[in-house]
């Protein structure tokens, strides 16, 4: 054999014992997470976005970073997504930071807060205006990360089996509506319930409930709650720019390489903007068909109703701050963020809508 084949041959051997050393290495390195969820198994918007959050990590680690994802109850019940996650029952998780209210009362302000931000304020907020460290601290002590992970944008009012005509009607009201809204409804006189959204159309039609708010046409509709209630309240007061979560067990994220550490913060942003434009591009079909379809009646709440809201609101918010440090410094950073923003959306977005709708 001359020198050019013994090195042609042994090259090619050695290229061979490498790509199986490499298939063995990539094989051993693969990573298999479990992802729990509030929500039903792949339910449009929400349930779906926790599946294409999955779908990216796994895609864009080429396989090394397995997600697979559990609906709510599959793995466990929907309220006990947090807790799986900090103890590590499940490595990532899908859900909104006000169902946690009882365990982190503070984390309600990185969900939404009733007349609060903008999904777009709450993005501002939480990337470039302090947000994410302060939600960062919040956290830490569980052993959990959270990321925004999906927007549903202004939510509707909610789903009424009888007219809201003045504050009187809604005291006594027992209604579904989660988190720092919850509590308005509270100091309103009516009673907030907490259902995670697969019992929702039960609760509504044996009359567990008078009234829950779900999220907007496109979710609505899916859940077929026009079938069990008339009137169809906006605006969402309660839920202007509601962020959905994804909860990463700290210990897990640490344990990842760097690329794949940046491959889950990477899909969690483009989720977190893809829902917003989902929602931004099925509601409003979805409205005509509540409305010319399935006959259902659109209703504003009252002024008078509204202006109560909003100052019920403002003082559930400022309670909140008043139970500890972190509270206080949480809603400081908040309130300051959404000062802002108010003044520049009067002269930005405010003012452009009123003119374009004028015409």
């Amino acid at each position: 054999m001359d020198r050019r084949d013994f090195l042609k041959k042994t090259g090619m051997a050695a290229a061979a014992v490498g790509v199986g050393a490499s298939s063995v290495a990539y094989a051993g390195s693969t990573i298999k997470w479990k992802m729990v969820t509030t929500w039903p198994k792949n339910f449009p918007g929400l349930g779906t976005g926790a599946n294409n959050l999955a779908k990216l990590i796994t895609e864009m680690s080429g396989g090394r970073l397995k997600v697979k994802v559990y609906g709510a109850k599959e793995l466990v019940p929907a309220f006990e997504v947090f807790d799986a996650v900090s103890r590590g029952t499940a490595e990532i998780g899908h859900a909104s930071a006000y169902y946690w209210k009882g365990k982190v009362p503070e984390a309600q302000f990185f969900s939404t807060m009733p007349f609060g931000m903008t999904a777009n304020e709450m993005n501002g907020w939480i990337y470039y205006g302090g947000g994410q460290k302060l939600w960062d601290e919040t956290y830490k002590p569980f052993g959990v990360i959270g990321r925004p992970a999906g927007n549903t944008g202004v939510q509707m009012g909610g789903w009424f089996n009888k007219e809201i005509n003045s504050l009187a009607d809604m005291k006594g009201l027992k209604m579904r509506i989660p988190g720092l809204g919850g509590e308005v409804l509270k100091r309103l006189g009516g009673t907030p319930v907490n259902l995670p959204g697969g019992e929702l159309f039960t609760a509504l039609t044996s009359g567990t409930i008078d009234a829950t708010e779900w999220v907007g046409p496109y979710n609505d509709l899916a859940f077929g709650l026009y079938k069990a209630a008339r009137y169809y309240y906006y605006p969402g007061f309660h839920e202007p720019g509601t962020i959905l979560e994804a909860l990463i067990n700290r210990k897990a994220f640490e344990s990842l390489p760097k690329d794949l550490q940046s491959i889950v913060e990477n899909a969690c942003r483009v989720v977190n903007q893809d829902m917003m434009a989902e929602y931004s591009a099925r509601n409003p079909g979805a409205l005509e068909q509540l409305v010319n379809k399935h006959h259902v009646q659109l209703r504003a709440y009252p002024n008078d109703v509204l202006t109560q809201l909003r100052k019920l609101s403002a003082d559930v918010a400022a309670d909140l701050a008043a139970q500890n440090k972190a509270a206080k410094k949480i809603y400081d950073s908040y309130m300051a963020f959404l000062d802002a923003s108010k003044k520049y959306s009067r002269i930005s977005d405010l003012a452009y809508l009123n003119a374009r709708d004028a015409g």
